[in-house]
């Protein structure tokens, strides 16, 4: 495992840290630089750029001539796109330009790249961005300390007031974020300069064989055995309906006979 010296923002060495070799001592792998990088750029494309068609175009909408008699080409519009000032055909319309790029691929490109600075002893290690203030003189001067003369990366975990604020005011530095570093960013820079706690985190994050975290074992406890219910007593058995008097059989009429 290569081992890096960390250093203060004055450039005096404070310690020294070791970094995983599946992180920053992989292969480099060009072609997934250059498709990572391609990806980036083109996902920065705004994709704005419009021409007119022929209905979009201004002039009349008349026929110019008759059809036929006059010796000359027949023409129906004037905004025709075979004429000077008339529509464009199969011209450039607003569109992004972004795509999908594989997860693995860029992550990749991101190990390709961290091990190329490694490489080329471009990669410094800072204990931490402790700023007083943020003015921009002062990262000035931590920077030169750090011989971060030219083009500089400045990556950080967590939010740092003091330093976003200072670093946005000088040419050639950008400060990202370490879950948002791009490997176009890290090959553009000249000089990469990590927090030890962004190391950690890119080491946790870009190592492919590290361990998935587990949730720890919960032994589940029995639940309680339910008490049984009591059986309800039994309802008095309802009264028997009082019969109703049958009713009185109507005498029978008396039938009239023949005189």
């Amino acid at each position: 495992m290569p081992v890096v010296d960390v250093v203060n923002l004055e450039g005096k060495k404070v310690g020294q840290v070791e970094l995983a070799d599946a992180v920053f001592g992989a292969e480099i792998n060009r072609h997934l630089l250059h498709e990572a990088s391609r990806w980036y750029l083109n996902g920065l494309r705004r994709g704005t750029a419009k021409t007119k068609e022929k209905s979009e175009v201004s002039g009349a909408g008349r026929k110019l001539w008759r059809q036929k008699g006059t010796g000359r080409a027949r023409v129906g519009s004037i905004r025709s796109p075979l004429w000077r000032h008339g529509g464009t055909v199969h011209g450039p319309k607003p569109r992004s330009y972004a795509y999908a790029l594989p997860k693995k691929m860029l992550l990749g490109a991101l190990r390709s790249a961290l091990s190329a600075k490694l490489a080329e002893e471009k990669l410094t290690i800072v204990d931490a961005w402790s700023l007083d203030t943020h003015k921009t003189k002062t990262l000035r001067t931590a920077l030169e300390k750090l011989n971060a003369e030219k083009t500089a990366l400045l990556v950080a975990h967590g939010e740092n007031r003091n330093l976003e604020l200072a670093s946005r005011n000088i040419q050639g530095v950008k400060l990202s974020a370490s879950n948002a570093l791009q490997p176009y960013d890290v090959l553009r820079h000249d000089r990469l300069v990590v927090s030890k706690d962004a190391i950690a985190r890119l080491s946790h994050t870009l190592d492919p064989d590290r361990q998935p975290i587990e949730a720890p074992h919960v032994e589940t406890i029995a639940p309680a055995p339910t008490p049984k219910k009591e059986a309800a007593p039994k309802a008095a058995p309802k009264a028997a309906a009082a019969k109703k008097p049958a009713a009185a059989k109507k005498p029978a009429g008396k039938k009239k006979g023949k005189e």
